[in-house]
């Protein structure tokens, strides 16, 4: 029986989550089937011109290994997060894959591994800050927890991203939440006892928020992002919603105001969108304070602007 080669390929594709790209090509056709030939001769793999299992495995392996030598080369953007082995342009300018230098990088066994299967449903993305000083030490508590997250913002507004989209990370407590979501560490030690730790290592005096309120309760004072850790975030959250159509929803109260507390329907699949951890946990209080629709809206109004976030956000820490 002849296989068309072609119809294969594009229907691995789609499956798989490849494109020609993936080997130099533009197109299903007999020059990408040469090109897959190629591939597969040099790993000593079947050359059969056939993107099949054995050979997407060892594709998306070398891939993830060094994604940042795949990034495309784009006059318009010079930074991206990735999804499925593939680009989604971010318009900020301090985004750090796991594989370049300086990176940082979910350890091995630490998520749900989806390789090779069909996209994941992302249906949440959910912000949580990290009590620590720092998106490193934050990564070395996750690694020692055997824990993961996709993003990491640390003081300066850079953006790490430490696992692909596809896999699913372990931040939100719940199995069913992490299976659907993709979430961010936001570093914030949180406690003021720490705001001359701040000062001394030249990051300056983070805000403050006094008149927050989770779960019914009112929260003691406590320390809040930095305008530019919320430049980045906002940010983030037009590539995700970009990459992943994910709604640029946030759960309200009857006010229409973000809610302020534990939703149920957020956690049981009811809800798309955009949340804080406190949301799909009564034992949470992360991101207290953080207006998300509010901010959710900046970025709906940025972008019917046309409005580009940029390097100069990044001197307002």
């Amino acid at each position: 029986m002849t296989i068309d080669k072609n119809f294969y390929n594009e229907s691995s594709a789609t499956k798989l989550g490849w494109d020609p790209t993936w080997f130099g090509e533009k197109y299903f056709d007999d020059k990408l089937t040469r090109a897959i030939k190629k591939w597969q001769k040099e790993k000593d793999l079947t050359t059969d011109g056939l993107c099949g299992p054995a050979t997407f495995r060892r594709l998306w392996t070398e891939r993830q290994a060094d994604i940042d030598d795949y990034q495309p080369n784009d006059r318009q953007y010079s930074n991206y997060i990735v999804y499925r082995g593939n680009f989604i342009s971010i318009d900020w300018d301090k985004v750090i894959l796991w594989s370049e230098e300086g990176g940082l990088e979910t350890k091995a066994g630490a998520y749900y591994d989806y390789s090779g299967r069909p996209k994941r449903n992302i249906r949440l993305f959910v912000n949580h800050w990290d009590v620590c000083l720092s998106s490193r030490s934050c990564q070395r508590v996750l690694d020692k927890k055997g824990a993961s997250v996709h993003f990491l913002i640390d003081n300066d507004g850079t953006i790490y991203q430490t696992l692909d989209m596809q896999h699913a990370g372990w931040h939100a407590g719940s199995e069913r939440v992490n299976r659907a979501s993709v979430g961010v560490e936001i570093s914030n030690a949180y406690y003021t006892k720490y705001q001359e730790w701040y000062e001394r290592n030249d990051f300056g005096e983070r805000p403050l928020v006094n008149d927050a309120w989770v779960h019914g309760r009112k929260l003691g004072e406590f320390m809040d992002f930095y305008p530019v850790q919320i430049r980045a975030l906002k940010a983030l959250w037009k590539a995700i919603h970009k990459g992943t159509e994910l709604p640029l929803k946030a759960p309200q109260n009857q006010f229409g105001s973000t809610s302020t507390k534990y939703e149920q329907d957020v956690k049981y699949g009811n809800f798309s969108g955009f949340i804080s951890h406190y949301h799909v946990s009564k034992n949470k209080i992360d991101c207290a304070g953080l207006d998300i629709k509010s901010l959710l809206e900046e970025v709906i109004d940025e972008e019917q602007r046309g409005y580009i976030s940029s390097s100069d956000s990044c001197d307002d820490i």
